[in-house]
């Protein structure tokens, strides 16, 4: 499983990865192994605003369907379309051409407060240890 150390995760399995002054926001490798092939993604329009760990979006695969919740409140500036018209982008790459959505964060500290890889390797290995 791929943890890259060059971004913050929640622990509903979101990634937030600094660009500026914006975050881009995706979906952890933990996630979308779990969630198996996806076959839906739902994102907001631009210009929406979110609070910390409020769906943002929909993501379904073939086992469950899952709310997305952004792991810092803000606006959502930009939003990727290639996961919504193909799907399975996420299952290939969730840290790269499967981005989600672009945000401008309302309060920094949110961002600074997520986990960093490797509290979130020890998070998920705990996740794995329930099942």
């Amino acid at each position: 499983m791929s943890i890259p150390s060059d971004r913050r995760y929640s622990k509903t399995h979101e990634w937030a990865r600094k660009e500026g002054d914006m975050l881009v926001v995706g979906i952890s490798d933990f996630a979308q192994h779990e969630l198996g092939d996806v076959v839906f993604v739902e994102l907001p329009p631009v210009g929406s605003k979110f609070k910390k760990d409020e769906a943002f979006g929909v993501i379904e695969s073939v086992k469950a369907a899952s709310d997305l919740f952004l792991p810092v409140g803000g606006e959502i500036v930009a939003v990727n379309d290639a996961p919504v018209t193909n799907p399975a982008l996420v299952n290939k790459d969730p840290y790269g051409e499967a981005w989600l959505v672009k945000v401008k964060p309302a309060n920094s500290a949110e961002y600074d407060a997520l986990m960093d890889a490797t509290a979130y390797l020890a998070f998920t290995a705990s996740e794995e240890a329930k099942h």
